[in-house]
């Protein structure tokens, strides 16, 4: 290498130092993205919108926010790592007062939740339906204009039957704190941890609705995704669990005839949370490689209903 370059090098790296460590640098404001549930696909979203801005991780592990913001901070972003409990109305208004420090909300990606198998009935509704209706309640109290939010549901909630006009009401627009006591939502009325996820999502899915006009009123947007079978390490564990063949035999049934990756469920999310889908707001994008096509339709299909 030339002195020259050596030269240039030395005061690119002097600069890049100065402006990382500068305490006006650090304490500049900047446009910010409150991220909840540190796993792979919202990360995968991220690191798309992310460039610029700061990011404020929340999960229930903080080890697990802090493994995240460390691989975000080693290649160039902005983020801190916070705990965080989803089904806490005052840890998710901790959350928002973390995120406003450094500047206005921007952008809000949800990949928070619990599983069938990893949670009771009460937890999961708690946690996947209430959790998120406060969530997007609470920010979208405070999302800057021209901001967007997009919260991961899941392909369960369309494999339960169609509930009643009303009853779909009472999920999209049920004052949050009381929701939980619908008696639909009522543990004589949830057959298994799998009916409680389903309609928890069925839920999620009808509040983005509902509170997508109110985010409106503030000039936001707000959006929903329902990915299948999405290889991330959680997914890995239930491939080798109980439930093993049932999730192979669903990718492999399905007209994709695999499962999706991180990375697919995130070109959708920039679609809708950038300024190319504005006009996009209030709705639902099922990613699932057709798996639901097939449950209906195809070889997935249940015997009691072919």
């Amino acid at each position: 290498m030339s002195i020259c370059r050596t030269r240039c090098l030395k005061k690119t790296i002097r600069f890049v130092e100065n402006r990382i460590f500068c305490p006006k640098y650090i304490h500049m404001k900047k446009e910010t993205i409150i991220w909840m549930g540190a796993g792979q696909i919202g990360l995968a979203i991220v690191r798309r919108i992310a460039s610029g801005r700061k990011i404020i991780i929340g999960d229930q592990r903080k080890v697990n926010a802090q493994i995240a913001a460390d691989q975000l901070n080693h290649t160039g972003f902005d983020a801190v790592a916070l705990e965080a409990d989803l089904s806490s109305r005052e840890s998710i208004r901790s959350i928002i007062s973390e995120a406003q420090q450094y500047g206005d909300i921007r952008y809000l990606v949800n990949a928070a939740g619990v599983s069938p198998s990893q949670a009771s009935i009460e937890t999961i509704l708690r946690v996947d339906l209430y959790g998120t209706a406060v969530l997007l309640e609470e920010v979208g109290k405070v999302i800057a204009a021209g901001g967007s939010g997009v919260t991961i549901s899941s392909q369960s909630g369309y494999r339960m039957p169609a509930l009643t006009p009303e009853e779909d009401r009472l999920l999209a627009t049920t004052p949050t704190e009381k929701l939980l006591t619908l008696d639909m939502l009522q543990t004589k009325n949830i057959r298994d941890t799998l009916h409680a996820y389903q309609i928890a999502k069925r839920c999620n899915v009808k509040r983005v609705m509902a509170e997508a006009v109110k985010w409106g009123t503030r000039h936001a947007r707000l959006n929903s995704i329902s990915p299948g079978i999405i290889v991330t390490p959680l997914a890995i564990d239930e491939f080798n669990g109980p439930r093993g063949e049932f999730y192979k035999n669903m990718f492999a049934q399905c007209p994709a005839g695999r499962p999706g990756t991180a990375d697919e469920v995130a070109h959708v999310a920039e679609l809708l949370l950038n300024e190319k889908g504005a006009f996009i707001t209030g709705s639902d994008f099922l990613i699932d490689g057709g798996a639901t096509a097939s449950y209906f339709y195809g070889p997935l299909q249940p015997r009691n209903i072919v």
